[in-house]
């Protein structure tokens, strides 16, 4: 028979949890906090445990983002990186994208992740053309850090047999110039089904896949850096078969020190109604969520589907799913017993969820079972209320006005903006809501994410909707409970309290109380999941 473990107690300043107001340590057995209080306190209930003392550090649940990209992260590990860190202008993105054709690039593609038209200073978008003039007849593709559109040089093109001629799929569209050539722009499901294979149910694209085991090595880079951010727990928000092999090979070679979520692409449904699947099915490092579908564009991508038109294209978006493929997807996974959770950013599709909820209700009552909105974007007063009649779980961008700062005004306009990403009003609607970066669209830092939250300050200096502030308490929540709430599992995890597992972060600085503007300086000492130490900084 084993030994038991020998207890634990980490003591710092102040331990950020509501359970007991005056903690300033945890005691934690195995990967469960046995205990909170005064370390004196602890130490002699547990008088065999290791203290490990912090001083005056600051002890907050561990960070949950409910919502990014965890196999995409580890495949952009292996691509060229444009993004404006890297290339600030079209000419330096060119010789960057004409440098990696030159050298030998994978499987004879490049593959750019990172662009971003709106911090170019050319005011102008990528084409083919411009590709063409560096890449020459090597397949190149340059995908804009929406993640909904992207841009492909005429060697791609014709590798996926797209000519001029060329009917886009139902969902998606072709780019063209004022003559009707295509420029190389692939939006919504035209970008799917040539790059994605999370979205084709046969898991076959135009780009090819990249390796398996070079992708384990980067997802195992990806984890490391993410918990020196403080994160211990994310859902991947849009998985195949191929990214839970990657989660599941990863965790073989015990790279996998994340607790992962994820949402099932809907297109790849059928294998889990086959066999029953639930959501929740899995363990505390590895379990399904939910599943996964699309109705609209993006933010960054200025594709997202609005009751009024924007103020940059004058165009009201992209419905990428019809109304009945919709309701097909709502009605079957529903009916299941299985929680969906459907990316719709503008109002027009997010009042569309809303209608199908409703109806897959009606017909089905499943008490309890809490659909999502993914990104959820544009909100009014009656969504909001439909929203909380349904118990719906609201999953925003907690980092996008830092991320587009006054560009968001210039979009979507000065009313707008304060309907957007709505926290505020989220809360105070009784709607439950979550962290999300959905990174790489965005930032994956959490306290970035809070301080955009709380400030509602871009990178530029823009004040964007401040109507939507909310305190950093409330930000510390959403970050925690509230994702834990998004993924089913706020028994288990999101707080700091008796039961619960022994996930948490040790910062330098108490969030609750630094300046607003500086809470995204707070540095992150160790990050803890189920009383391991998985990071520590040097």
């Amino acid at each position: 028979m084993n030994a038991p473990a020998r207890p634990r107690i980490v003591r710092g300043r102040r331990i950020l949890t509501s359970a007991a107001e005056s903690a300033n340590a945890i005691a934690m057995i195995g990967d469960r906090i046995v205990a909170l209080g005064d370390s004196d306190d602890l130490h002699r209930q547990f008088p065999t445990a290791w203290v490990d003392d912090r001083g005056d550090a600051v002890i907050s649940p561990g960070f949950h983002d409910a919502h990014l990209h965890l196999a995409m992260a580890a495949e952009n590990e292996l691509k060229l990186d444009v993004s404006p860190s890297q290339a600030s202008t079209l000419t330096q993105l060119l010789d960057k994208v004409g440098a990696a054709a030159k050298d030998d690039p994978a499987q004879g593609w490049v593959r750019a992740v990172g662009y971003d038209d709106a911090k170019m200073p050319e005011g102008r978008v990528l084409t083919r053309w411009d590709l063409d003039t560096v890449t020459g007849n090597v397949p190149t593709i340059v995908l804009h850090v929406a993640c909904h559109w992207g841009v492909v040089n005429s060697a791609a093109l014709a590798a996926g047999g797209i000519t001029d001629n060329s009917e886009p799929p139902s969902g998606g569209d072709f780019g063209r110039d004022g003559t009707g050539r295509l420029n190389g722009i692939l939006y919504e499901r035209a970008l799917t089904d040539f790059a994605y294979a999370q979205g084709d149910v046969d898991g076959r694209t135009v780009v090819p896949e990249l390796g398996l085991d070079e992708r384990i090595a980067a997802l195992g880079n990806v984890i490391r850096r993410w918990h020196a951010a403080g994160l211990t727990s994310v859902s991947d928000a849009f998985a195949g078969p191929a990214d839970i092999r990657l989660f599941e090979a990863a965790r073989e070679q015990g790279l996998l020190t994340m607790r992962v979520g994820f949402l099932l692409a809907a297109e790849h449904y059928d294998s889990v109604h086959r066999l029953g699947l639930r959501s929740g099915f899995g363990d505390d490092y590895l379990r399904f969520v939910g599943v996964k579908a699309l109705v609209d564009g993006a933010v960054g991508g200025r594709t997202l589907l609005l009751e009024e038109p924007d103020h940059d294209t004058g165009h009201h978006g992209i419905q990428v799913l019809t109304r009945e493929e919709l309701a097909e997807v709502v009605q079957k996974v529903h009916g299941d017993g299985n929680r969906v959770c459907v990316h719709a950013n503008g109002d027009r599709a997010i009042r569309l969820v809303l209608d199908e909820f409703e109806t897959a209700q009606k017909k089905m009552p499943r008490p309890g079972l809490r659909h999502r909105i993914e990104h959820c974007s544009v909100v009014d007063e009656g969504i909001l209320r439909r929203m909380n009649e349904l118990s719906a779980i609201a999953v925003p961008f907690g980092n996008y006005v830092h991320q587009h700062g006054s560009h968001l005004i210039d979009w979507y306009g000065e009313d707008r903006v304060e309907r957007m990403f709505a926290h505020r009003a989220f809360l105070d609607a009784g709607v439950a809501v979550a962290g999300s970066s959905d990174f790489p669209c965005g930032a994956v830092e959490p306290l970035l994410a809070m301080q955009s939250m709380v400030t509602r300050t871009g990178w530029d200096g823009a004040l964007v909707g401040s109507s939507q502030r909310v305190s950093p308490t409330e930000a510390l929540a959403i970050y925690t409970a509230g994702s834990a709430v998004a993924t089913g599992e706020e028994d288990r995890k999101g707080t700091l309290a008796a039961g619960q597992l022994a996930d948490f972060v040790v910062l330098d600085e108490d969030p609750l109380e630094v300046p607003h503007d500086q809470i995204s300086k707070i540095g992150v000492q160790s990050t803890f999941v189920g009383g391991a130490e998985v990071y520590t900084r040097d």
